[in-house]
């Protein structure tokens, strides 16, 4: 019995963490990314055990990265709308 590729199962912790960990999400879904693909063509080469594994862990890795990013554009978009409140009228009460 092979055992399942650790780059699979690596790739997919990533993916993981990049939905749940706010703001490094998308540095974390980038890497799952990149070790979830090379776990495929390695599983590819060697007929090894993992390839559902790792598709997961690049899907879970791209939801990541949309949902990080959509949270840090908000982010700025809240700083940028925070920054033009005319704050004059609030002291004359």
């Amino acid at each position: 019995m092979q055992e399942t590729n650790g780059k699979a199962i690596a790739g997919l912790t990533l993916g993981i963490l990049s939905v749940i960990l706010p703001y490094i999400g998308v540095v974390l879904g980038i890497i799952g990314i990149v070790i979830a693909n090379k776990g495929i063509k390695e599983i590819g080469e060697t007929a090894g055990n993992g390839r559902g594994i790792a598709i997961a862990g690049r899907v879970c890795s791209i939801v990541g990265i949309c949902i990080q990013s959509l949270l840090i554009a908000f982010a700025i978009l809240a700083f940028i709308l925070f920054m033009s409140v005319d704050t004059t009228y609030i002291s004359e009460f």
